[in-house]
């Protein structure tokens, strides 16, 4: 099996687990701005891959996807994709349990294990283009 589309069907696998678990992040130095859902549908208005919502919206001052944002910087030290980011995103399910952080910083601890987490943090730049071909292609 060609190694693309065991890759996808890890993914398809992943995802379906974590269905029944919405996942969120957090991000601030406190843990206490609300970032959006990293595996609710793209028409959930929490969702971070809906492009209309404050999660998913390029220019949304709370988007992981504005690239000019406190949030989604490669500069920002609140950024999941700065390699020095101190206070990356958490990945916290709808109880309230840890998943790890979301950062491209290697030396933070308790980066998230989270396949997805690992998606995003890879491909984040291609994501942020293409929002609904990413979803369709790692939820449906």
């Amino acid at each position: 099996m060609p190694l693309k589309k065991i890759f996808t069907f890890l993914i398809f696998l992943l995802c379906c687990i974590f269905q029944a678990q919405t996942l969120h992040l957090y991000g601030g130095s406190n843990e206490d701005q609300y970032l959006g859902c990293i595996n609710c549908d793209t028409f959930d208005k929490n969702s971070i891959w809906n492009p209309y919502g404050d999660y998913g919206n390029l220019l949304s001052s709370k988007s992981i996807w504005n690239g000019s944002g406190n949030y989604g910087s490669s500069y920002s030290t609140y950024s999941p994709w700065s390699d020095y980011a101190s206070y990356p995103p958490v990945i916290l399910d709808q109880d309230g349990n840890f998943f790890g952080y979301l950062t491209l910083n290697p030396y933070k601890s308790e980066r998230s294990q989270l396949q997805l987490a690992q998606v995003l943090c890879k491909n984040h730049d291609s994501i942020k283009k293409d929002l609904s071909g990413w979803y369709d292609k790692l939820f449906r």
